[in-house]
């Protein structure tokens, strides 16, 4: 363990840390409003910072570089495509939301169909924080760290107890930033992750380009670009990660639904002071999410020249940083992928615990006729939080065990709660007259008919085609019930609001630079570009 890098580390992370501390100190995380949303006052840049860090996170490092080192570009998908979906949730999601006048996802479903279809969401979401998505940031943290630091090699200590003691340390250091700062406190750090990622962070392919070419960085490009160019094809074929048709099914489903309906990422956005506000901070986190290939995929693909024969390629991506970079950039990175890991771990804990104290605690607490106070409601909310922290740490490190590897399961565990929640919003943003019932059977409908066939069948079909066939059969279905079982009266959507609806005009214009760039990434990602 390099003594430079492990000072790096602790002198950024600490700085980042009182900085959050100093901008927030001031803020009142006595009531619900400041310590879940900011009091709904955040700028562009710290709501598009956050949105694209609480996407950001040690699974996308670990998990991409890997998926990019054993088979090729086309994993990028993931991201790159997520701006169109970021675009559309932009001009015609967001602006919903905030004339409802919602705090969590689940509250539009309970204004278009009823409080019961709330609640069944509300504990999807919580059961896919609590098996999915908080584990998966730990485990991946856990990873990242020891690949970089090497504690396991170093201190002959079993793998196994390694990933345990880290996945422990992150879940601790995550809890307290959330419990002590809430969403500013996140979202301040975030602003300045994103500085360090798009300043310093992307230095990293040319010490690995450097570290190839043994000290000549020409020499390095001149060698992944002459040989072994399949893995830099982003067109992926029906064997590859992403079969490039998948991009136009389920994919595009599974990101419409992240970005739009994901409450974690969904209360950076409602966080913010205006709906221009908002629209500025999607564009901005647009911009991020098209840089991010520079860290998490071709790291990657400049890996496979490295490095043949790995036994465990989940540390790829540590194993190049620590191999290829100066030891105070190996701390740099170090500390990225810290605050990576529980930026998002924090944002998950924050928007799980204001599902639960806003839609179940909450109105069951006056169901029963007890008059809490706000005090007594944000003392409830810290005591849930570290109840699904404790449940995560535990939960983490038995990914390692995973048969189809560490991402294709988060992706693929992913599927099971989310396409369904985004089924049931969609059909009730199109329609006016499809009853509460029919969003129920739906959801039972879809999540059934998707567990039985990937976890049980294990039909030979890419899981993104089954998610975008349960699309279709379920929005079917809930549209037959609606037109045997219509609403007597037909829903209203709310007309008056209190927060300033007008658009950001430029909007369109960046849009369309936004999508030029992706297009123009996949043709240089491709066989007439890089892949030739």
């Amino acid at each position: 363990m390099d003594p430079i890098a492990l000072l790096a580390f602790i002198s950024i992370t600490g700085g980042i840390a009182v900085i959050s501390w100093l901008q927030t100190r001031k803020e009142k995380l006595n009531t619900l409003s400041g310590l879940f949303f900011a009091n709904r006052n955040l700028g562009f840049i710290t709501v598009g910072s956050g949105v694209l860090f609480a996407n950001i996170n040690t699974a996308l490092f670990i998990g991409e570089n890997e998926l990019t080192f054993t088979n090729n570009m086309s994993v990028m998908a993931w991201g790159v495509t997520s701006v169109f979906a970021m675009l559309v949730v932009s001009e015609f999601i967001m602006p919903i939301y905030l004339r409802h006048e919602i705090a969590t996802t689940p509250d539009y479903l309970e204004n278009r169909y009823d409080r019961k279809t709330k609640v069944i969401v509300s504990l999807i979401f919580l059961v896919n924080y609590i098996v999915n998505l908080l584990p998966s940031v730990l485990y991946s943290g856990a990873v990242a760290f020891n690949g970089i630091f090497r504690f396991s090699e170093i201190y002959k200590v079993d793998y196994w107890l390694v990933i345990w003691v880290l996945v422990w340390c992150l879940g601790i250091a995550g809890a307290l930033y959330s419990l002590l700062g809430g969403l500013k406190a996140i979202s301040v750090s975030d602003t300045l992750l994103g500085f360090a990622m798009f300043t310093g962070g992307l230095l990293l392919p040319l010490y690995a380009l450097c570290e190839l070419g043994e000290g000549n960085l020409v020499s390095g490009w001149n060698m992944v670009t002459t040989y072994k160019t399949s893995h830099w094809n982003s067109i992926g074929g029906p064997a590859d990660a992403i079969p490039f048709a998948t991009i136009f099914t389920g994919m595009l489903l599974v990101n419409l639904y992240y970005w739009g309906t994901e409450q974690y990422i969904v209360q950076q956005l409602l966080g913010s002071r205006d709906l221009a506000s908002c629209q500025k901070g999607i564009a901005l986190a647009c911009v991020g999410k098209l840089l991010c290939p520079l860290l998490i995929n071709i790291p990657g693909v400049i890996a496979v020249h490295l490095y043949s024969g790995m036994s465990n390629t989940a540390e790829v991506f540590p194993k190049l940083l620590g191999d290829a970079s100066p030891p105070f950039y190996t701390g740099f990175m170090a500390a990225l992928l810290f605050g990576a890991a529980f930026t998002t771990f924090n944002a998950g804990l924050n928007s799980s615990s204001t599902l639960f104290m806003l839609n179940l605690y909450k109105p069951w607490a006056l169901k029963k006729g007890r008059k809490l106070s706000e005090t007594q409601l944000v003392r409830t909310a810290k005591r849930f939080e570290i109840i699904l922290c404790l449940a995560a740490m535990f939960i983490a490190p038995f990914i390692l065990f995973a048969s189809r590897g560490f991402y294709t399961y988060v992706q693929t565990v992913g599927g099971l709660f989310s396409v369904p929640i985004f089924t049931i919003l969609v059909v009730g943003l199109l329609t006016r007259r499809v009853p509460p019932i029919a969003a129920r059977i739906g959801l039972v409908f879809f999540i059934c008919s998707y567990a039985i066939a990937e976890f049980v069948l294990e039909i030979k079909l890419h899981f993104l085609h089954v998610l975008a066939i349960l699309f279709v059969l379920t929005a079917a279905l809930m549209l037959l019930i609606g037109r045997l079982h219509p609403l007597s009266i037909p829903y209203q959507p709310n007309k008056a609001v209190k927060q300033e609806l007008t658009p950001w005009k430029n909007r369109h214009w960046v849009a369309l630079v936004l999508l030029l760039a992706l297009v123009g990434m996949y043709v240089i990602f491709s066989p007439v570009g890089l892949a030739r």
